[in-house]
């Protein structure tokens, strides 16, 4: 341990830690702009600076190591005008359309200029305005508002893509993909974590919201909004409610008060998926098929596999992801039921992740999506409604796709769909029983292993959460070193509630709470207290066999809820 003083208070932080460490140990508060913890750590935002002895000059507190005896002063003068100036020169080559941006009021950029007194205009304002990137089906680039502090390029190299970096030095450098290219002509994956890394508002989704707005008031469309799992546990947040809370209730009410709209579970088609995944995986083992089997519920994953791995794609399940199994399911067996013409009927899904974006314009996927819309998306449309979210009473889904199991919702959090998947084929394999919570593969770990006997066959499962840790688990099982028969992949480490679709939370947040593990918690304590915990006893899913699909990988099945994939380029 080291002994040391941050602004007069003694503390001791390990050996190798740094002053930002001891700093937060302190509950001394530093500034950062660049500094994103598990993502990035370089020191050039300037931001951070602090005066320490036994240095010369300002040191950046995010990387300095700590010494015994050493004191530290993060608010002098001296400290505070750098900041300060800091500040200005970033203002000075920075688009302040603030009041018509998609992060004001939630902008760190703007908190600290505010912080600080920074005059927007001390240094002039020595910008050319860039064009702006919208090709891409999921993210748009403003790069007249990036401040280069490169959080956006070490989240993608994080995810192992690489489809943007920095280009020249100094003066000239600029964040852009090889060749100038759009994002959407790259193998970018539409994964999101560049934009929710991105501390200003030079990143952000393609929004759908004109569109929506313009459904709900057309007299000819009836709107059908469903929500994902893990939007529940995540939107509260937007609203200025704790980390975790589960916001279902006021969240259902909200979307209820946007129009005359149905408002729909996702996790009915989470339970859905796990029926033809389960059975897909139970035929593959008993007749000698594809193995491992790769779950297929995250787009960014799918397409990821595309590029990077095209001689994977017959092991990838089949089975759409709920997204796509629920917009088909409304466009066919619900407008039949109802008597509505598909084409006036609008489905909007409620995604924590941008990839759905891309999802929807997929051709073989059949179109039956019309808008998905974020978290974030549907956070501005209540607000944009005048609609009091915090105060909101509790609301209930609408039938017949309302209630679902615990195990559709836990799908939000890595590992929840392979707990998922286990509990229904542990019972169809072992019989009655059967556990139903399978916690080895919980968690935030990057890789989870496990193996279980499930009755009449020995399962080895794995979970890779991150576009890095999956790379791990493919080229494990490429080399033969590891020889799994199941595996569930997402894109965004820690799952759904992590993904790039979710509340902006500023760096001060991410930096100091664990916002994966108290989201995903909100899901498991949802599933803990859900009368129906397996998919397979699921009300709502038995009567669509029963009324419409048959039985699970039936022909009809095939024809809605399955889908093919395709080799395509890395470059």
């Amino acid at each position: 341990m080291v002994n040391l003083k941050i602004n007069g208070i003694a503390v001791s932080v390990p050996e190798g830690s740094t002053i930002l460490q001891a700093a937060k140990a302190a509950n001394v508060r530093i500034p950062t702009l660049c500094y994103l913890k598990d993502v990035q750590c370089v020191g050039s935002c300037r931001m951070c600076l602090v005066e320490a002895t036994g240095a010369k000059g300002l040191v950046a507190a995010c990387v300095y190591p700590v010494a015994e005896g050493m004191e530290v002063r993060t608010n002098t003068p001296r400290v505070r005008k750098s900041r300060k100036t800091t500040l200005e020169l970033i203002l000075s080559t920075h688009k302040k359309k603030c009041l018509s941006c998609v992060r004001s009021m939630n902008c760190e950029l703007q908190k600290l200029a505010l912080e600080y007194n920074a005059e927007e205009d001390k240094f002039g304002t020595d910008h050319d305005l860039k064009p702006i990137d919208d090709l891409s089906a999921s993210v748009v680039r403003d790069n007249s508002k990036c401040i280069l502090c490169t959080r956006c390029v070490a989240a993608c190299e994080k995810q192992t893509i690489g489809a943007i970096g920095a280009k020249n030095r100094g003066y000239a450098k600029v964040i852009g993909s090889p060749f100038d290219v759009s994002l959407a002509f790259t193998p970018c994956v539409n994964c999101g974590q560049c934009v929710v890394a991105c501390p200003v508002g030079a990143l952000y989704e393609k929004s759908a919201v004109a569109d929506v707005w313009g459904a709900i008031v057309d007299p000819e469309k009836k709107v059908v909004f469903f929500t994902a799992p893990s939007v529940r546990a995540t939107i509260g947040e937007a609203f200025g409610l704790p980390v975790g809370y589960n916001a279902e209730g006021k969240m259902v009410t909200a979307i209820k008060q946007l129009g005359d709209v149905k408002c729909f579970n996702m996790d009915t088609t989470a339970d859905l998926t796990i029926m033809e995944e389960a059975a897909e995986l139970i035929e593959r083992v008993q007749n000698g098929g594809k193995l491992p089997m790769f779950t297929s519920c995250c787009p960014g994953w799918i397409k990821f596999c595309e590029h990077y791995y095209p001689e994977l794609l017959p092991n990838i399940s089949s089975c759409k992801s709920p997204q796509e199994m629920f917009s088909a399911v409304l466009k066919t067996y619900y407008c039949e039921r109802e008597g509505i013409d598909p084409d006036k009927l609008y489905v909007v899904s409620v995604i924590p992740c941008t990839a759905k974006k891309y999802e929807v314009q997929r051709e073989e996927l059949g179109g039956y999506t019309d808008a998905a819309i974020t978290t974030r998306e549907l956070a501005k449309m209540i607000k944009e409604a005048g609609i009091d979210f915090v105060n909101l009473p509790e609301g209930e889904f609408d039938n017949p796709f309302g209630e679902a199991s615990g195990a559709g919702a836990i799908f939000g959090a890595t590992g929840g769909v392979m707990e998922a998947a286990l509990r229904t084929a542990a019972s169809k394999l072992g019989g009655e029983g059967s556990p139903i919570e399978f916690r080895e593969v919980r968690g935030m770990d990057g890789v989870k292993e496990a193996e279980y006997d499930l009755g009449v066959a020995k399962v080895k499962v794995a979970v890779a959460s991150g576009l890095a840790c999956a790379r791990k688990v493919i080229d494990d099982v490429k080399s033969g070193r590891k020889d799994y028969t199941f595996v569930e992949i997402m894109a965004c480490p820690g799952g759904c509630i992590n993904g790039g679709g979710q509340p902006y939370v500023h760096d001060e947040v991410r930096n100091n709470v664990d916002l994966k593990t108290l989201r995903a918690q909100a899901l498991y304590d949802y599933d803990r207290d859900s009368e129906v915990r397996c998919s397979h006893e699921n009300a709502n899913v038995t009567r669509l066999y029963m009324e419409y699909f048959g039985r699970p990988n039936s022909e009809k099945a095939h024809e809605l809820l399955h889908t093919s994939y395709y080799n395509r380029p890395k470059y």
